[in-house]
């Protein structure tokens, strides 16, 4: 059963010396790797706000830059499976030395932090839901901007993001962990110009992790040649064609 049919306006990604179009092509083709490089925010982000994101987040508004500029209005669907998880367990430390929890690491620390941040950067006063999908994947947020989309919105932003976990977690066997902090940021409407694609429901049984692993499986099928992309669980999966 067709979910949705919708066209992709713009897209930005970004994950260590990946953050053109360029960079993510070369990568798909195999004459590109991943580098150690950190991100660095944007030049949108006002520098009393540039101290206080994360890896994560200048990762997050890196690629949201090539979608969004300042003062639009777009609602938008955040997707990230673990979230700030590097400051969450930076505080847990804290906790556990007997030191005193700063209300600041707090605020930034909390799963709709970037969302937040992200409001004021941009002054976009529109809806926006933040998701932990699990073992639901990306798909989550896909099936969230169709809701938005049938109701009548002319455009959704939907942003991807999620960063390695820490080695204290014991993320083995499952597929949830991803090598490097990567985000993906799309930019999507009903109808117009752009790259068409249909989102729909698979019959396949599959177990491709959590969305952080799928994360750079999107990001590839953008920039190949190939015309669809299949990603799930066992319980049930979702593809995406490109019409």
């Amino acid at each position: 059963m067709i979910v949705s049919d919708f066209v992709l306006r713009d897209w930005g990604a970004w994950a260590p010396g990946l953050s053109s179009p360029d960079d993510w092509r070369a990568w798909s083709a195999g004459q590109k790797s991943m580098t150690t490089e950190p991100p660095v925010a944007p030049a949108s982000v006002p520098k009393m706000l540039q101290r206080r994101l994360s890896l994560l987040a200048k990762a997050v508004f890196h690629a949201a830059d090539r979608c969004i500029k300042a003062g639009e209005q777009v609602p938008t669907v955040f997707s990230s499976t673990h979230g700030e998880i590097g400051k969450s367990f930076q505080m847990l430390k804290t906790i556990g030395a007997g030191e005193e929890l700063s209300p600041t690491a707090f605020s930034l620390g909390v799963h709709n932090a970037i969302s937040g941040l992200f409001s004021i950067v941009y002054g976009n006063r529109q809806e926006i839901t933040v998701l932990a999908p699990g073992r639901e994947g990306m798909a989550a947020a896909f099936i969230e901007a169709a809701g938005m989309l049938s109701e009548g919105r002319d455009e959704v932003l939907l942003v991807l993001y999620d960063e390695a976990l820490p080695d204290f977690f014991p993320f083995a066997p499952f597929r949830l962990n991803a090598d490097a902090p990567c985000a993906l940021a799309l930019k999507i409407a009903a109808a117009g110009p752009g790259l068409a694609l249909r989102f729909c429901r698979s019959p396949e049984a599959r177990d491709d992790g959590e969305q952080p692993v799928q994360l750079l499986a999107l990001a590839r099928f953008l920039v190949s040649s190939d015309e669809s992309l299949i990603l799930g669980n066992p319980g049930h999966s979702w593809s995406w064609h490109k019409r």
